[in-house]
């Protein structure tokens, strides 16, 4: 299913004023459930003004009652004659002028505690460069003394789904790739030598 229109002005007013569970926001919503208690808890779309979905005419009151009554139940989008959204797929991720200042700590967060990520990833997450974040690493950055790791998702850098996503898939490269090792002074990588190593020891 297509997300609404606003994902996360739409969670802020279903938590606002709904009984809807953190799990059926999430799955109207395409966000995580995880943002979605960071929203309720007040910590992730701080000031963010709420959309109703049911003005707009993305939702309606039945289908609301419908899942209030039934923590299992997930709410359907209406059919709408607008075109849908095209989703971006290419270039780092926009983030609003309000929360640029945010990104140095974010980099830093990630950095320190997602080591695993590539610099491409960290700037497709946060919507940054290759030297800002070299420079964070480094310590070179021009405002080193200021940075304090903060986590993306909760400052609203980036959602919990993206990050989670990136970290499995540079731990499914991780796995897969061949790990160069020596052994009589025989260069292999395993696993594709692996055999050859049995051989020569027994």
């Amino acid at each position: 299913m297509a997300p609404p229109l606003m994902p996360k002005a739409t969670a802020v007013w279903l938590v606002e004023n709904t009984a809807l569970t953190f799990a059926q926001i999430a799955a109207f919503t395409g966000l995580h459930a995880l943002e979605v208690q960071g929203i309720a808890d007040g910590e992730v779309g701080v000031g963010m003004r709420g959309l109703d979905p049911v003005a707009n005419g993305q939702l309606s009151w039945e289908e609301i009652e419908k899942a209030q009554n039934d923590p299992a139940y997930r709410m359907n989008l209406k059919e709408s004659d607008n075109p849908a959204p095209v989703k971006r797929t290419k270039g780092p991720r926009y983030v609003p002028v309000s929360k640029r200042q945010d990104k140095p700590d974010g980099i830093a967060y990630l950095v320190r505690y997602y080591p695993e990520l590539s610099d491409a990833q960290i700037g497709k997450l946060i919507g940054t460069t290759k030297p800002t974040i070299t420079a964070i690493r480094d310590r070179t950055h021009w405002n080193s003394s200021q940075i304090q790791p903060r986590d993306p998702v909760t400052i609203g850098l980036c959602r919990q789904v993206d990050l989670d996503e990136a970290v499995e898939i540079r731990a499914t490269t991780n796995r897969l790739k061949p790990q160069e090792f020596q052994f009589n002074g025989v260069q292999f990588r395993s696993p594709l030598n692996f055999s050859a190593v049995l051989l020569i020891i027994f």
